[in-house]
């Protein structure tokens, strides 16, 4: 069976914290800027093999994590109707850069469609607000 072609969308922050608490700020259902914080509904046990359902404006979301390293990776996988079935990969990094830490978010396997391609718009929405919280400027995507 041929496989579809898929594709990876990369966005990079600059988050002026530590590693650490950037991780744990993007795994708080609280703190603005993440998937967690908004929507209509949330189910979220983050940890290895922990579901996550999320949501948001009627569209369900949801995954289990993979990875999970505190201070530095969060691993899981994605799912929504812009998925369109396909099991798709997020993962994001923490890494010290002098004072401030590097946020990689990668969505990997995302169908190459208009759907897929959404959520470029969709990641540089949380990915403007997220860093506020650490009043970090924000670096555009490569």
């Amino acid at each position: 069976m041929k496989k579809n072609k898929t594709i990876d969308l990369k966005f990079e922050r600059m988050l002026a914290t530590t590693p650490s608490k950037a991780y744990s700020a993007w795994m708080n259902p609280k703190i603005k800027g993440t998937t967690w914080n908004m929507g209509e509904k949330l189910i979220l046990n983050p940890k290895v093999n922990g579901f996550f359902y999320w949501l948001v404006h009627g569209t369900p979301h949801y995954g289990r994590f993979t990875k999970m390293e505190r201070g530095s990776r969060v691993q899981y996988t994605w799912m929504s109707p812009y998925t369109q079935g396909t099991e798709t990969t997020v993962t994001v990094t923490f890494q010290k850069k002098g004072p401030e830490t590097l946020m990689t978010l990668i969505h990997s396997d995302l169908p190459n469609n208009k759907y897929g391609k959404a959520h470029n718009e969709g990641w540089n929405d949380f990915l403007t607000v997220f860093p506020k919280n650490f009043k970090a400027t924000a670096r555009k995507k490569k």
